[in-house]
């Protein structure tokens, strides 16, 4: 199978590297770092280049395509020139669905666990109310209606926080917590915000075996079982690694001056689950990362 990987240097782009490489033929993008792409057929091109894009395909044709390039944080899409946000997450999303549409490629979308607003209460399924708080969010929600209004040929994941170590250059919470954990120093972390944690290695295993092109047109809340906050992550780290949990510096969401409070996105993975896919306890995804520390 021919894969096109947006967003190769990611953080979950170069877990879907190491991982889809293995029995597919895979071209993996990056923009500003490389990350571990060069270990692999690989391109140079901001996805908002729409000739490139074009081109891309056109040489590449790929049967399937995982979008996870983007302005990937809600602090990042806010600090950026909003117009710039807008054509990178939502107008060339749409042109790469349109892409796949020509090319009758399935694609692959990841989304996020904050196209709902936290107040809904917990668990929530895939028909819970959309109401995304910030621009991430609403640029995510966007591009997911710019797909549906695109063809038929698709499932979009609603992700939610991804975690593990990061390679290269790509870091997240977590690693920066197991860093400063490993070192004797403090961290600080929500209490007061949920979520249904899902592993960078889980998550690319799952995403592998939804390139089965028998599974398409569905919006799937794509995360762990487990409802936890970020301080409650943390816990299961210090467990694991008999790290001293006094290092955990348990903060709330009103601590942060103009932080947009989002309580509890946890997922129902109840649909997700039904077709047969595997998702680790938190314990064990946190003991399989650990595999990629240095």
């Amino acid at each position: 199978m021919k894969i096109l990987i947006t967003g190769g240097s990611g953080l979950l782009g170069q877990y879907l590297n190491l991982l889809l490489s293995k029995d597919n033929e895979i071209c993996s993008l990056y923009n500003l770092n490389p990350g571990n792409c060069l270990n692999y057929n690989s391109y140079k091109i901001d996805i908002t280049d729409l000739n490139g894009m074009s081109e891309l395909f056109n040489s590449f044709k790929p049967d399937v395509v995982i979008h996870t390039a983007c302005f990937s944080r809600p602090e990042t899409c806010a600090s950026a020139e909003e117009d710039l946000v807008l054509r990178t997450n939502i107008d060339a999303t749409g042109y790469i669905s349109r892409l796949c549409e020509k090319y009758k490629a399935k694609l692959i979308y990841t989304s996020t666990d904050l196209v709902y607003d936290g107040y809904q209460g917990e668990m929530l399924k895939e028909n819970a109310i959309l109401n995304p708080l910030t621009l991430y969010a609403r640029t995510k929600l966007s591009a997911e209606e710019k797909i549906q209004n695109t063809f038929n040929n698709f499932i979009i994941l609603r992700t939610a926080l991804l975690f593990g170590i990061g390679l290269n250059h790509s870091r997240n919470n977590f690693h920066y917590m197991y860093d400063n954990f490993k070192s004797g120093k403090r961290y600080k972390l929500f209490y007061d915000q949920f979520r249904t944690p899902l592993s960078l290695l889980n998550a690319a295993e799952i995403i592998a075996g939804l390139c089965n092109p028998d599974l398409k047109n569905i919006i799937l809340n794509f995360g762990g079982k487990e409802r936890v906050s970020r301080a409650g992550l943390a816990e299961i780290l210090c467990d694991v690694c008999k790290f001293d949990k006094n290092l955990i510096d348990k903060i709330s969401m009103d601590d942060i001056e103009g932080f947009t409070k989002v309580p509890d996105v946890s997922l129902n993975t109840g649909l997700l689950q039904s077709y047969g896919f595997n998702i680790y306890s938190l314990q064990e995804s946190v003991e399989k990362s650990l595999v990629y520390t240095d």
